[in-house]
């Protein structure tokens, strides 16, 4: 459902940002969800977390890029809807 409005709402991105944005969250979200799909039968199967650095909890690229994706929709959100086409001169 996530990946389906993703792709509604990257029809027409805010902005740069956030067309970046929309990007990685989708791509974290097909990254764990084919990682569901491969490791076990239907979406049963576990996303494998590899990234762990001993003082922050394990995780994986896919998570990142959620996360990354996410701080910057609330980024551009702050923002305003057209804070990157306004010139500063």
């Amino acid at each position: 459902m996530v990946i389906v409005i993703i792709l509604i709402a990257s029809r027409r991105p805010p902005s740069l940002t956030g067309a970046v944005a929309l990007g990685l969250v989708l791509g974290g979200a097909l990254g764990n969800l084919t990682d569901r799909l491969i490791r076990g039968p239907g979406f049963s199967g576990e996303v494998v977390d590899f990234l762990d650095f001993r003082v922050w909890p394990v995780f994986n690229v896919a998570d990142s890029c959620i996360v990354i994706g996410a701080a910057f929709l609330l980024l551009t959100g702050a923002r305003g809807p057209h804070a990157e086409t306004e010139s500063t001169g």
